[in-house]
């Protein structure tokens, strides 16, 4: 299996399976002399661990991480940061009636055609399970990246959508409701909904918006590698993941140029920021803002048609411990995608002018 790599200096490689004994990762490419504060790291995973609230997956696991290199005397020393995240509250058994079959919108039937294999516990190396691996990169990445500001949130569930714009908005206030979303009227509500879409054993999807504030000027390369390119990668590689935009975005089509445009300011900032902060995919030092799209989990608690390794249509029930809205468990996926985005763009522009 290729595609386990993520970055060009700041680089990622994860390992690791849903049910397996641990997932975890190096880092190569952090330089020497960073402080980290690991319970910094701690707490990012603390936001991502199963178990947290009533409308996320019950599976109960410490996500403790562990370090074994890179760090000396609380600093990076420059040499691979390793890592691991032990499994603790597998229950394999939830997943032997898809053995033979494969659940829709799943990666069973294309992991099967692929491999001639696969691992049907919870999904393995396809489950969201993966992405503890890259909380605990994005962490550090954050630290990196010192001043530099990243804030995702939840902005819709269903069709229930805050409307209010970023700078509107107490950021303050994500963390201070299960769902993330920073606006209290609105979280009661979508948490409400969300609670009912459980009760009914089934999902909902939603979006996540992301806010990055106090980029330098100068991130990003202007042909292949535009900062935005590598961001929408980032994000679109995270499960569920269906839909990116920045900036304007979708809306901005509905506007003639001379509308759309940003102003400059004498400063060299901008009136508007409709360039959502990257202009020809490099940062010009304005807020970074974008949306990403997650599908209702695929993993409904009902009784379901699909078809089994012989190619029979047989009928089938979902079991296990599955989120009902991915959503707010994902905020700090997505700030972790971000940060190392942005730390490993850092690097790359000290190669760009003496």
């Amino acid at each position: 299996m290729a595609g386990n790599s993520f970055g060009q200096l700041f680089r990622l490689t994860t390992f690791g399976e849903s049910h397996g004994r641990a997932l975890g990762g190096v880092i190569d490419g952090c330089p020497a002399g960073i402080p980290l504060d690991v319970q910094q790291i701690q707490a990012e995973l603390d936001r991502r661990k199963p178990g947290q609230s009533a409308i996320v997956t019950q599976r109960k696991e410490p996500d403790t991480v562990e370090i074994y290199s890179g760090i000396f005397e609380g600093k990076t020393t420059g040499t691979p940061i390793g890592f691991a995240i032990h499994n603790t509250n597998q229950k394999s058994q939830d997943y032997s009636h898809i053995k033979d079959s494969y659940r829709p919108s799943h990666a069973d039937y294309v992991y099967d055609q692929k491999y001639g294999f696969r691992d049907y516990r919870g999904g393995g190396r396809s489950s969201a399970r993966e992405t503890a691996s890259r909380v605990v990169a994005g962490a550090i990445a954050k630290q990196f990246l010192g001043n530099v500001s990243i804030h995702a949130f939840v902005t819709q569930v269903g069709e229930m959508k805050l409307d209010k714009p970023y700078q509107e908005l107490d950021f303050s206030q994500i963390e201070s409701n299960p769902v993330r979303c920073p606006d209290p009227e609105m979280a009661q509500q979508m948490e409400e909904y969300i609670k009912a879409i459980k009760k009914e054993g089934d999902t909902i999807g939603g979006v996540i918006t992301c806010v990055i504030q106090n980029v330098p000027v100068g991130l990003g390369e202007p042909v292949f590698d535009k900062l935005h390119a590598r961001l929408g990668e980032a994000m679109l590689s995270i499960n569920a993941v269906k839909g990116f935009e920045y900036g304007s975005g979708f809306e901005g089509v509905k506007m003639k140029g001379s509308q759309h445009n940003d102003a400059y300011n004498t400063d060299g900032t901008t009136q508007t920021n409709r360039s959502g902060g990257i202009q020809g995919g490099i940062s010009n030092g304005m807020d970074i803002y974008f949306n990403v799209a997650f599908k209702p989990v695929a993993t409904v608690l009902q009784s379901y048609e699909t078809i089994n390794k012989e190619g029979e249509k047989v009928t089938a029930q979902g079991k296990g411990r599955h989120d009902p809205c991915v959503v707010p468990r994902a905020v700090p996926i997505v700030e972790a995608m971000a940060a190392l985005v942005l730390a490993d763009y850092a690097l790359l522009a000290r190669t760009n002018k003496i």
